[in-house]
């Protein structure tokens, strides 16, 4: 497959244990000498004229949802409008992961401006939460499945007021059209898929919530099963006065008062009230870009998992990872970057709104090579803590826990605009409380259970009040050199889509695979000492390899990468659905 050109890769000098004052004199002449080394690839770089998108592509988690989008497409809607249409089904069809009820972040970029465009509907706490909210009488952070089922565990939800935002700038057909799938497959039913019938009797919490057994249960007493026709009029009836009225359905009146009557209900009642719903608002934003070889990378801005990519990204990028596509070495500096990502993360990640969130150190050029430069160059040492960019302050160590429960849908419309969306209820089925046929969300478990340590130094993600809580949550879009559009790529799973998104990102962009190949490579998740992987699926000889430079990979107990993508190619538009669930990918 064509691509655009690579900048070649340039070595930088590993220093294990930290660089000294004459090692960083060295650091500095090969940061210089590779930055003219990308400047001059980007003058260089092969620039075919980008074919045409012919009438676009949908891909997302569940096909009924895909076939909604791709209907939407059909009739001359954006990429938005689809988008919009894809997320109603979505929380009927696979409400395990995400729903009217949660929240979201969409990464948008216009063909027409070459702009790309950051829409945050994250959740937010109650107006009335402080840092106490998962601590018990005695001050200790509380079991985090009290927590989880808990009334405390719901924020705001926002992706419903986000897609209306987001459609009322870049839509082109009427809100109210949108929702039309949505409604018949809540009224008529739906078949329930394997996945979903797997979460029904899954090993969590929610799966013996109350309104979880009742809502899966059939009329003779039996769990629902793959293959049965579950109906939902409740939902079609929201989604019906969502068409009518825009998010203030479910943020003021009725729906609103039900959310937060249930929410009252139980050991632990939220604080949200009717005035925390109606005065939500979601943000738009420039997205954050950064280059990596002679791409451009672009994300939410914090408070989502974005700049933690991007930082991945800088790091790998004064590694020779792209010399090694999909050996043992090229895994191991993954790995390796991989775990220095996740320790700035988890130390400075927060609501830019409520914290300073040293983003540009984290991302300075400079600072990325000397994280690179921690890597040793053939055995993996001790976890590595945090790094000192430029802005960071003093944060206390993180004790957040990120269940999975997440979607990720990619599209791309006639016109050559492109949404990349991620969207959650947190964990699976949420907090599992339903009201009006949608479920809950419990993304206030996303916050830090420590707020501050044992000096009183609070955590950057610690709970207040309005706050939106840190995410793993990273809806990428690449572009080359000239801003037009390569990639669109995500993923849900908790806080491994960080990691999912690094692996598909490397895959393509630096060890060319097909965009089919780069999804279906196993699964690396590196985390201070834990190396979290799918060790059957990687080539042979690499996990013995792996071993032997310290890599020890052990299968992982989470959730699995759910990504989706969308690529140009020379021939037009080329989709892909990760093989590990049920999505796919689709032209109208």
């Amino acid at each position: 497959m064509r691509r655009y050109g690579d900048a070649a890769p340039f070595p930088v000098p590993s220093f294990p244990r930290g660089p000294s004052v004459s090692q960083l004199k060295r650091l500095s002449i090969v940061l210089l000498a590779g930055l003219a080394s990308a400047c001059a690839s980007l003058q260089s770089a092969p620039t075919a004229p980008a074919p045409g998108v012919g009438t676009g592509m949908v891909a997302a988690a569940n096909p009924l949802a895909v076939e909604a989008g791709v209907s939407v497409l059909r009739r001359g809607g954006s990429a938005v409008d689809a988008a919009v249409a894809v997320q109603a089904v979505l929380g009927l069809v696979e409400p395990q992961s995400s729903g009217l009820g949660g929240g979201a972040f969409l990464t948008y970029y216009d063909a027409k401006t070459r702009k790309v465009t950051a829409y945050n509907g994250r959740e937010t706490a109650p107006a009335a939460a402080t840092d106490a909210l998962f601590l018990d009488e005695t001050g200790k952070p509380l079991p985090f499945g009290a927590a989880l089922l808990s009334g405390r565990s719901s924020g705001v939800p926002g992706a419903v007021a986000m897609l209306s935002l987001a459609q009322s700038q870049h839509g082109k057909l009427p809100w109210n059209t949108l929702f039309a799938d949505a409604e018949k497959l809540g009224d008529q039913g739906f078949t329930v898929s394997p996945r979903l019938a797997g979460m029904i009797v899954g090993r969590f919490p929610q799966a013996s919530a109350p309104d979880v057994v009742a809502y899966f249960t059939n009329p003779d007493g039996t769990r629902m099963k793959a293959g049965d026709t579950l109906k939902n009029p409740a939902y079609a009836a929201t989604v019906r006065k969502i068409a009518a009225e825009g998010p203030k359905a479910i943020l003021e009146g009725p729906v609103a008062e039900a959310i937060v009557t249930r929410l009252q209900q139980g050991d632990r009642p939220g604080a949200m009230t009717l005035a925390d719903l109606k005065s939500y608002k979601p943000k738009v934003t420039d997205a954050t870009c950064r280059p990596f070889r002679v791409y451009v990378v672009c994300t939410p801005p914090a408070p989502s998992g974005g700049p933690a990519v991007l930082e991945g990204l800088a790091i790998l990028e004064h590694t020779d990872i792209a010399a090694h596509p999909n050996d043992a070495q090229g895994w191991y500096l993954f790995s390796q970057a991989s775990r220095l990502m996740y320790a700035d993360r988890d130390r400075y990640m927060g609501d830019p709104d409520f914290v300073d969130v040293p983003t540009a150190g984290l991302l300075d050029p400079v600072y990325a090579a000397t994280r690179a430069a921690l890597i040793a160059p053939d055995t993996a040492g001790p976890a590595p803590g945090p790094g000192t960019p430029r802005g960071a302050g003093v944060r206390a160590p993180d004790a957040t826990v990120e269940p999975s429960g997440t979607s990720h849908l990619v599209i791309v419309d006639a016109a050559g605009n492109a949404v990349s969306m991620t969207t959650t209820v947190e964990s699976i089925f949420g907090n599992g409380r339903m009201v009006n046929g949608f479920f809950l969300n419990n993304q206030l478990t996303d916050f830090s259970f420590a707020p501050k340590d044992k000096n009183g130094v609070p955590a950057a993600n610690a709970v207040a009040g309005g706050k939106r809580p840190r995410s793993s949550m990273a809806p990428a879009v690449v572009l080359d050199k000239d801003r037009r559009f390569v990639a669109a790529v995500g993923s849900p799973g908790g806080s491994a889509i960080l990691a999912y998104n690094l692996k598909a990102l490397v895959a393509f962009l630096d060890w060319k695979l097909p965009i089919d190949q780069a999804i279906a490579l196993p699964n690396l998740i590196a985390r201070g000492d834990t190396y979290a992987a799918e060790p059957a699926k990687f080539q042979a000889g690499v996990v013995e390899a792996l071993a032997a430079k310290g890599v020890t990979l052990k299968p992982g107990g989470g959730e699995d990468s759910g990504l989706h993508a969308i690529v140009m190619t020379p021939t037009g538009l080329m989709g892909a659905a990760d093989p590990r669930r049920e999505g796919v990918a689709k032209a109208p």
